[in-house]
């Protein structure tokens, strides 16, 4: 009997332990995933003063895994294409991008811009990336949702 008390005894704190330790824990959103742009904002340098929607077919799509990032914009009314892909890194409020190499037009882009930097808002199932001035007043941003 004793043994057998011993052993629910032992059962119990196992189970107890096994949640405490596996209870879900708060983790930082991440920038690894697929996301799609839903709509671009215009700022006067602080706040937003214009929305653009996505129209006519337009679709952008962004993938960051390990330290990479691939993305592709399709756009009916444009005859270019348009792609990326480089490396990225970043913090909880800045995402840097370096592309390696991208569609023709994407690479006159990069000819004359080496690190897109800008300020980012990330959160688990969205995030902005806002282009700035070089007075860091806001002028553009990117607005992203997880696909996956």
């Amino acid at each position: 009997m004793k043994k057998l008390l011993a052993l629910i005894f032992l059962m119990l704190f196992l189970v107890s332990a096994t949640h405490m330790t596996t209870s879900e824990q708060q983790s930082e959103p991440s920038l690894e995933g697929t996301w799609e742009l839903i709509n671009r904002f215009n700022y006067d340098g602080i706040n937003v003063s214009d929305t653009i929607p996505n129209v006519n077919g337009y679709r952008q799509v962004k993938i960051y895994s390990k330290g990479k990032v691939m993305w592709t914009r399709y756009s009916p009314d444009d005859p270019n294409e348009w792609f990326g892909f480089g490396t990225y890194s970043n913090t909880m409020d800045t995402l840097q991008e370096r592309l390696e190499y991208g569609s023709k037009v994407m690479m006159g882009v990069v000819d004359t811009i080496e690190v897109f930097k800008f300020e980012l808002q990330l959160h688990p199932n969205s995030y902005s990336q806002i282009s700035y001035d070089e007075d860091g007043n806001r002028t553009f941003s990117e607005n992203y949702q997880r696909i996956d």
